[in-house]
């Protein structure tokens, strides 16, 4: 890492104590004077550097995380023209991101900002006289905060370095080495561990990370590791499909209704929602949802920054089940809406665009959104469930009932009468129907090694795919890149395969 501008970043970020990650939580501030050696005496400072740890979940999940690993699943599709985009966008669709990529730089930088924060909460907290129950409740979160900036760090680039400690000028991983993907993995569950026996509540519409969503996390975790690259099989299966089962026995969890529920701001943080990056449209508004707006020449929003991001590849929504009600105008895609300047006209797209989280009072007026952003959803953990309990013994009841809660909100037709491999396939595919615009599907390309034909429905190794418009997917493609400042900073880092 680029340690200095890392350990710079992190006592500015900690300083100033930002942090509206939830709504209602992080409105203190400490105005006087202080540093980490004393400032760590009284609750409200371990609130505080709790808070600011959840900060880093806003670059993440607002930019690009989300968005590079939805553009390299060919199921998006990105555009630069004289009517908007970005050319930096339409590298990562092409296949050809390169480590001096912008956003693989933000990905790393706000990952590692999160990591920092939370390596001090673990430090200090515990000296601070307090009641313990809070003092409990409050390093479950940090450390439920932590495994997940490392679960998608070392989804991205591998080998990450492992930092446990506080970093300054003086520290011993000033120039850290990478850590093996196990050694991640082994603290990434050693955290979530912790944290579920932490004494959160099992649900809460605070937003603050609660039981359920540790366990969420957990069995998307013990999944993943069952998978590609890892391979531990059977017995992670079995953990991922236990932890799995433990949510959805819960009965703290539904599905919503419609689809229609996912634009409504009333229903963040409650019913299908398990954890969501916070938002408000006066104190911190969203700035995601803009990505799936089609370019500003067409001008249908009341945002004057249409961009033209992403918009989704047409073999994509052509292979969806005929009648499912997700590919149905208005529901996931919307190819054409009214004019900015006068409603009454239509304007057709062109192409499908994002409608699945759209905030209809932002882009018809207010140009500020508030609606959170969805990290955990119950329907993940359904998929989950069905998953690892499919690779261990094929298809039950219970499998086949988690997955046809989705499709019958769908209004397609349920699943019966498959077998072990069927059923897989099965689960994939609603994997990339029902998680689209999500930043799911890439990950699930990498831990299965298979990617989907949108034409003919069927599975491809993911090394040797070709999307539609003839980019090849190649084992590099794996990973993404470690950034070139990092590279450059710290001698004892190795850049990933092929860039």
């Amino acid at each position: 890492m680029n340690i200095s501008k890392y350990t710079t970043r992190w006592i500015l970020f900690f300083t100033v104590l930002l942090g509206a990650a939830c709504d209602d939580f992080l409105t203190e501030t400490d105005p006087s004077n202080f540093n980490t050696d004393n400032y760590f005496t009284q609750p409200a400072h371990a609130e505080s550097i709790v808070n600011a740890t959840y900060q880093s979940l806003y670059p993440m999940h607002e930019r690009q995380a989300w968005l590079i690993t939805e553009l390299q699943t060919g199921s998006a599709n990105s555009t630069f023209t004289a009517n908007g985009g970005f050319p930096s966008f339409q590298l990562v669709r092409n296949l050809d991101m390169s480590s001096d990529h912008p956003s693989v730089e933000n990905i790393w930088d706000s990952h590692y900002q999160g990591i920092g924060n939370a390596n001090i909460a673990i430090l200090r907290i515990p000296e601070i006289s307090m009641d313990e129950a809070q003092k409990a409740r409050l390093l479950g979160e940090v450390r439920f905060l932590r495994a997940y900036y490392y679960f998608n760090l070392v989804r991205i680039f591998g080998g990450v370095p492992l930092i446990r400690q506080p970093i300054d000028l003086g520290s011993p991983d000033l120039n850290p080495t990478q850590a093996t993907v196990e050694e991640v993995y082994d603290l990434i569950v050693e955290d979530l561990m912790i944290a579920e026996a932490a004494g959160l509540p099992f649900n809460d519409a605070s937003g603050r990370v609660t039981t359920g969503a540790v366990k969420s996390l957990l069995a998307d975790i013990y999944l993943t590791m069952a998978g590609f690259p890892l391979q531990l099989g059977a017995s992670y299966y079995e953990l991922a499909r236990d932890k799995a089962k433990e949510v959805i026995d819960s009965q703290e969890y539904t599905l919503f209704d419609s689809h229609d529920a996912f634009r409504r701001k009333a229903n963040d943080n409650t019913g299908e929602y398990i954890f969501m990056v916070q938002f408000d449209e006066l104190e911190q508004p969203s700035n995601a949802l803009q990505f799936g707006l089609p370019p500003f020449k067409l001008g249908v929003s009341a945002y004057s920054s249409e961009q033209g991001f992403s918009y989704a590849q047409r073999e994509f929504v052509e292979s969806y089940e005929s009648g499912d009600q997700r590919a149905e105008e208005g529901a996931f895609f919307f190819t054409k809406f009214t004019s900015e300047s006068d409603r009454s006209d239509t304007v057709q797209f062109g192409n499908y665009y994002n409608f699945k989280f759209f905030d209809e009072a932002a882009h018809l007026s207010t140009a500020q959104s508030g609606l959170n952003w969805q990290v955990i959803r119950y329907a993940d953990v359904l998929l989950d469930f069905a998953e690892a309990t499919n690779e261990l013994a094929g298809p039950t009841s219970e499998t086949l009932e988690a997955v046809n809660q989705i499709r019958r909100r769908a209004d397609i037709p349920e699943l019966i009468g498959l077998d072990q491999a069927q059923f897989r396939e099965a689960i994939w595919i609603e994997r990339w129907h029902e998680q689209y615009f999500e930043g799911e599907t890439w990950f699930d390309m990498v831990r299965t090694r298979k990617a989907l034909d949108y034409v003919n429905g069927q599975f491809n190794d993911y090394v040797g795919h070709t999307f539609v418009d003839g980019a090849t997917l190649e084992e590099r493609h794996l990973l993404f890149p470690i950034p070139t400042p990092e590279i450059r900073n710290n001698l004892n880092l190795e850049q990933n395969l092929g860039y």
